[in-house]
């Protein structure tokens, strides 16, 4: 076991997916910032600084005794409650940078050249019809060709 853990770690899938994971948690920082500190407070404006956040259902009572201002307040009241408004919160939050990330990958693919793409045939020599590139024998004239190559041999 000891010797297959080694194998993976040598052949570089350890390493592979520790990068990933670090260039991933400080991706997400990026893009978090991003949404934090310049698309949420425009959209903050334009939405008249709506929020849920304070938004919850009452479903015990703590000491003292409601009405209960805040979310904050009915917590340190030792309330039980639904806090519904956060979780409003956390799914809009979640798609607005779930948004981001869809323009980011999308202008990051668009800024990468197109890989290159082997050809899936060739012509054979004899007739010139078009054949799968790893063809040894022309189907429509039967020709014998070199492997992995268009010439013919006689």
């Amino acid at each position: 076991m000891l010797k297959a853990f080694k194998e993976f770690a040598i052949k570089g899938n350890v390493i592979d997916m520790a990068v990933g994971i670090i260039v991933g948690a400080a991706f997400t920082t990026v893009v978090k910032s991003l949404v934090d500190d310049l698309l949420m407070p425009p959209l903050g404006l334009i939405l008249g600084n709506v929020d849920f956040s304070d938004k919850f259902l009452l479903l015990r009572n703590g000491t003292p005794e409601p009405p209960y201002v805040s979310l904050d307040q009915a917590k340190k009241a030792g309330a039980t409650v639904l806090s519904y408004g956060q979780f409003i919160n956390a799914c809009v939050s979640f798609l607005i940078v779930a948004f981001v990330l869809f323009l980011v990958v999308r202008w990051v693919t668009k800024l990468r050249p197109p890989a290159a793409v082997e050809p899936a045939t060739k012509n054979c020599p004899y007739c010139q019809s078009s054949i799968a590139i790893k063809a040894t024998r022309c189907p429509q004239c039967t020709s014998q060709l070199e492997t992995g190559t268009a010439a013919a041999t006689p």
